[in-house]
C-alpha cells in the first residue's frame, strides 16, 4: 500500500512539474508574442542604401515615387557626404520646434486673420503661422516644367502649398544640390495675377495675407523654425512619373528662401486645403495617396497617388480639426503596450484631439496618456540598465552589453475599433548603442494636440482617402 502511495505521490509530483512547465512555456510564448525580438545592430543605419524589395509600378490609376530619408545613404542629395546632416539632438530640437508651431497654430486658430506678406525685399515673413519643415523628413523627386527639370521635395501632410527656389533668388537662396529652378527657361510657366481668387486663398493655405509686386500674386510662408520662403504664385507643369503629368499646378516660385531643408529644392504640400498636390490632382486621384516610411534612413519607401489600399489595411475615419481644416485628424481612443490596453480615460484622448503627420518625428502624447505608457515600458524593460535623457526622450537604455532585446509591443486603438500596432523599427529613437530611447514624449499641456509622428509611421501603409473621409494602416508597406 505505501508503495502504491508512493508511486501515485510521484506520478502527481511529475503531473504538478509537467502542468507547471508547460504553463511557464505557454507564458514564454505569450509574452514572445507581445514583444519584439530586436538584434541590437539593427538599431542603428547602415552606410550602404538598401533599396526597398517593393516594384514601384504607375498605371493609368496610379503613380508611384520612391521615398528616401534626405540625409541617408539612398539620398542622391547624400551622394557626396558633404551634405551637413544634423545630430541627434539638433533634430530632436528641430522637432520640437514644429510640434510648438502646430500646437501654437491651432491654438491660436487662424480665425485671428492672417499676417501680411510684405514684398520680396522682406527678410522675414511674420513668424505667427507654422507648418515646421523640421528635421525629420522625406524627399521625392519630381519634374517641373517644360522642358523638365528633376527637383527633390520634401512632402509634407502638415503643409498645403507646394514651392521651390527659383532664379534669379531676387533676394536669397539657400544652398540647394540640384541646379535652381529658372521659369525663363520653361515654356510652361506663368504668373498668377494679384486680384485672382487663387491668389486670395493663399491666407488659408499659408496663414498670411498675399502681397502684390508688378500685380504679380507675392507668397509667404514661415515655418516654426524660423525657415521660409516667399515669392511670386504661379502655375507650371507638374510631372509625377513619365505617364503622370499635370499642367497648371499651383505653386510658388520662391524669391527669398532661407532655412532647414537639407539641401532639397523646395517642398510639396499634400494637405487638406484646395491649394495643396492632393487638392489639384483630384479630379485624377480622388484625392487618395498613401506613404509607406523606410525602416531606416538606409532604405527606401514609397509614395503613391490614386491607387487601392492593402488587402489587410485596416481603416478609421478622418476627422477635421476646426482650427487647422488642412490637418489629417484621427480618434485615439488608447494605446498598449505589451499587450495589454493601458487604463487611460477616453477623454484624455478626445480633450487632446490628434492628427496623423508625416513631418513630426516623434509621436507626442497627451501627459497622462505619456506617463502611463512610459511606466509600463520602464517596467518592462526593467532588465535593461538606464541611461541619460536624449533631448525631449526622457526614456533610454544602454544595450552596449547585449546583441539582442526583448521590447514589448506597442499599439494605438483608434474609434472604428481598430488597433494599429507599431513596427519595431518605430518604438526605438537611438542616437548611438548605448542611448537607445523610447520614441515618444509627452505633451506639457492635456489640450495640446496628439501627434502621430513618423517614427511611429515607419513601414506601415499609410493610405489617405480624402474623398471618402478615411485613412488605412497595413503593416509591411515598403516590401
Amino acid at each position: 500500500m505505501k508503495c502504491f502511495l508512493y508511486a501515485a505521490f510521484l506520478c502527481l509530483c511529475l503531473l504538478f512539474s509537467l502542468e507547471k512547465s508547460s504553463a511557464f512555456e505557454g507564458r514564454k510564448i505569450a509574452e514572445n508574442h507581445h514583444s519584439h525580438t530586436i538584434e541590437v545592430s539593427s538599431l542603428l543605419p547602415s552606410t550602404g542604401c538598401k533599396s526597398s524589395t517593393k516594384v514601384l509600378s504607375s498605371n493609368d490609376k496610379k503613380a508611384s515615387l520612391e521615398v528616401v530619408h534626405k540625409y541617408g545613404p539612398c539620398s542622391k542629395l547624400n551622394q557626396d557626404k558633404t551634405s551637413d546632416a544634423p545630430t541627434h539632438t539638433e533634430i530632436l530640437l528641430q522637432d520640437q520646434s514644429r510640434v510648438k508651431s502646430i500646437h501654437s497654430r491651432l491654438s491660436n486658430s487662424k480665425a485671428s486673420g492672417g499676417n501680411d506678406v510684405k514684398v520680396i525685399e522682406a527678410t522675414t515673413v511674420p513668424a505667427k503661422d507654422g507648418s515646421v519643415v523640421g528635421a525629420g523628413n522625406y524627399i521625392v523627386t519630381v519634374g517641373l516644367g517644360t522642358p523638365q527639370k528633376q527637383l527633390s521635395l520634401i512632402f509634407d501632410t502638415g503643409s498645403d502649398v507646394t514651392w521651390t527656389q527659383c532664379q534669379p533668388c531676387a533676394r536669397s537662396c539657400y544652398k540647394q544640390k540640384e541646379q535652381i529652378f529658372d521659369p525663363s527657361q520653361s515654356t510652361s510657366y506663368t504668373n498668377i495675377s494679384c486680384s485672382s481668387s487663387i491668389c486670395s486663398s493663399l491666407t488659408s493655405a499659408t496663414g498670411n495675407t498675399p502681397g502684390c509686386a508688378s500685380s504679380t500674386c507675392v507668397y509667404g510662408i514661415q515655418y516654426g523654425d524660423s525657415s521660409f520662403s516667399v515669392g511670386f504664385f504661379g502655375t507650371e507643369k507638374l510631372t509625377l512619373t513619365p505617364t503622370d503629368a499635370f499642367n497648371s499646378i499651383y505653386f510658388g516660385c520662391g524669391q527669398n528662401n532661407q532655412g532647414l531643408f537639407g539641401g532639397s529644392a523646395g517642398l510639396l504640400g499634400l494637405g487638406r486645403d484646395k491649394l495643396s498636390v492632393v487638392s489639384q490632382t483630384a479630379q485624377k486621384y480622388n484625392k487618395i495617396f498613401s506613404y509607406c516610411l523606410p525602416s531606416s534612413s538606409s532604405s527606401t519607401g514609397f509614395l503613391t497617388f490614386g491607387g487601392s489600399a492593402s488587402k489587410n489595411s485596416k481603416f478609421t475615419p478622418l476627422s477635421t480639426i476646426s482650427a487647422g481644416p488642412s490637418f489629417y485628424g484621427l480618434d485615439f481612443t488608447g494605446i498598449s503596450v505589451g499587450g495589454t490596453k493601458l487604463a487611460i480615460s477616453a477623454s484624455v484622448f478626445s480633450t487632446a484631439g490628434a492628427l496623423i503627420d508625416s513631418g513630426t518625428v516623434i509621436s507626442r502624447l497627451p501627459p497622462a496618456a505619456y506617463s502611463a505608457l512610459r511606466a509600463s515600458f520602464r517596467k518592462l524593460m526593467s532588465k535593461y540598465p538606464l541611461t541619460s535623457a536624449l533631448s525631449i526622450l526622457d526614456t533610454c537604455y544602454d544595450f552596449s552589453n547585449y546583441s539582442t532585446i526583448s521590447v514589448p509591443k506597442i499599439g494605438f486603438f483608434f474609434s472604428s475599433g481598430i488597433e494599429v500596432d507599431i513596427d519595431s523599427t518605430g518604438i526605438l529613437y537611438a542616437s548611438s548603442i548605448s542611448q537607445v530611447c523610447l520614441a515618444f514624449a509627452g505633451n506639457s499641456d492635456a489640450t495640446d494636440v496628439f501627434i502621430f509622428g513618423n517614427v511611429q509611421q515607419k513601414t506601415l501603409e499609410v493610405f489617405y482617402d480624402g474623398s471618402a473621409g478615411k485613412v488605412g494602416f497595413a503593416p509591411g508597406g515598403c516590401s
